[in-house]
């Protein structure tokens, strides 16, 4: 099934770009956009004549008559929330054309009762209403028609609608949700937030003062502080990261430095790569977590047993990379903290077959005989991420719990996951489906597999992102809006670190928080949400 449907759901919210939209540069400040865009959560059309039909599955919509069947569509909405005291307004329904339409009136009518696009019949349809509340007639010479419904769009929430034609003789068909590209009905709002009141102090003072004082102090409590400590855990909130720049020649710290300025906020996690015999921090790694104006931390993916096994690592065969890299770290970073993540994404490279060197076995006994030789090198400011995959297939596999080296080595659990934003594509999904992945054949997902096992573990999603095949553009918007209600319900999650990339590895996804307009729009809001306030401490 296609794209459009991605950009939808129960919290189904984009904000789409126009000449008056408006983004705060800082993440402490509001950002108010003035136009949401959302797609329809649930289509589909009933036919008069196939009532025990389900057509959810369509890529089009008809409304019509023609050959004795008469066509119904309806169309369901839900325009998350707005901020408090928002005033709505100039609410439109677009409907893109599948085909030349009928240039016959289409009629919008409201409908009461539930009903979902997967089940819906001529036979079990809901109540639709007597009277119309809008209409407008297709022309064939446009792409879309726009159906005006500011009467009746006037709060959040979910809106549910038949679409009827007065043609006797043909039909009309508009594309679904499910008919690929940036297609599909879309609920178009303007909204206008209330304005912050001024925090300057007044120019003149009060011509009288009070003549008696307070008898008590305000009750009103400041705002905690979110701060990190030992490990860098934060007392409150979640550390906000990124990798940008990913499979690109762009220099990365420029790289983060572009997406920052982009999405508004400073990126608390610098997440970098390396391998090998590799020397770093480098130095552009090291001045970003020396800008006191943009507070970093760094996190390093370190693969130690590069052109070798992780068999050979544990048995002693790298410890002069290991003492190098020591000895590099403390001559060059001080006492300065860092996440480092071995081998991130370690379930790819098992090769279970005993004596490869490369099972599950041997990849914990890699991880903590490096760690220990770092400890034992002087190497204290290390925090330790073993940052897994999390994908279904591996974690059903009987060798996937071989892989944690022990609680005494592991500081955070990582989580490597990402979500696809196209309806039925791989992965397809929200910020919570790509915590909660469970095995394949059942079990825990990830998120609860974590906090039963580790619970003293605070997690990180050490890579996260949002993709749509390059070839299909698709809204990101909807599956950004899932991020912080669902951080709220996954409290053991204390950082996430988009991994951001026009095209991934395999050269047909992108991951880009600014594919689309309306993506980027909606991601900003993302950053913007005070539960990213964190003050480093490092």
């Amino acid at each position: 099934m296609g794209a459009r449907k991605t950009a939808i759901g129960a919290a189904a919210i984009g904000a789409a770009v126009s000449a008056g939209f408006v983004v705060s540069g800082t993440a402490d400040a509001a950002t108010t956009p003035s136009i949401r865009t959302v797609f329809a959560g649930d289509d589909a059309y009933v036919s008069s004549t196939r009532t025990k039909t389900n057509f959810g599955a369509a890529t089009q919509l008809v409304v019509g008559a023609a050959g004795g069947e008469t066509s119904t569509s309806f169309v369901k909405f839900a325009t998350g929330s707005f901020p408090a005291g928002s005033t709505l307004s100039n609410a439109r329904l677009i409907l893109p054309y599948d085909g030349t339409p009928v240039e016959s009136r289409v009629s919008v009518f409201p409908v009461t009762g539930d009903w979902n696009e997967g089940t819906i019949t001529a036979a079990g349809q809901p109540a639709i209403g007597a009277t119309a509340v809008a209409s407008a007639v297709p022309r064939a010479a446009d792409q879309t028609v726009t159906i005006d419904l500011s009467k009746v769009v006037t709060q959040a929430g979910t809106y549910a609608f038949a679409l009827r034609s007065a043609s006797t003789t043909a039909v009309t068909r508009f594309q679904s949700a499910e008919a690929g590209v940036q297609s599909g009905p879309r609920l178009v709002v303007n909204y206008a937030a209330p304005t912050t009141a001024p925090t300057t102090a007044p120019t003149t003072a009060p011509t009288t003062a009070p003549t008696t004082a307070p008898t008590t102090a305000p009750t009103t409590a400041k705002p905690a502080t979110c701060t990190t400590g030992a490990l860098l855990v934060p007392s409150c909130g979640v550390l906000w990261g990124a990798a940008a720049g990913g499979f690109t020649d762009t220099p990365r710290d420029t790289a983060l430095k572009d997406w920052e300025a982009m999405t508004g906020r400073t990126a608390t996690i610098y997440h970098t790569y390396h391998k090998g015999d590799e020397k770093f921090p480098t130095k552009a790694e090291i001045a970003m977590t020396q800008d006191k104006a943009h507070p970093r931390v760094l996190l390093l993916n370190w693969k130690v047993a590069y052109n070798t096994t992780w068999a050979k690592v544990a048995a002693g065969q790298q410890d002069a990379r290991i003492d190098a890299w020591a000895a590099y770290v403390k001559a060059n970073y001080g006492t300065q903290k860092f996440f480092l993540a071995l081998h991130h994404e370690p379930e790819n490279d098992v090769n279970p077959t005993a004596g490869s060197g490369m099972t599950g076995k041997d990849y914990a006994a890699m991880y903590r005989h490096v760690i220990l030789r770092l400890r034992a090198a002087g190497v204290t400011n290390a925090i330790n991420v073993l940052a897994y995959m999390g994908n279904e297939k591996w974690m059903a596999q009987p060798w996937w719990k071989d892989i944690y080296p022990g609680d005494d080595v592991v500081d955070w659990v990582g989580l490597d996951s990402y979500v696809s934003v196209e309806k039925n594509y791989y992965h397809f999904g929200d910020f919570g489906s790509l915590l909660d992945r469970q095995p394949t054949g059942g079990g825990l997902g990830f998120y609860d597999w974590s906090v039963k096992n580790h619970p003293s573990k605070p997690i990180m999603v050490a890579e996260w992102g949002m993709y749509h095949r390059i070839a299909y553009p698709t809204s990101k918007a909807a599956a950004f809006s899932t991020v912080v209600p669902q951080l709220a319900k996954h409290p053991q999650v204390k950082a996430i670190v988009y991994f951001d990339t026009a095209a991934d590895n395999s050269g047909d996804r992108n991951i880009a928080v600014n594919s689309t307009a309306d993506s980027l729009t909606a991601f900003r809001q993302v950053a913007a949400s005070p539960i990213f306030n964190v003050e480093l401490k490092n």
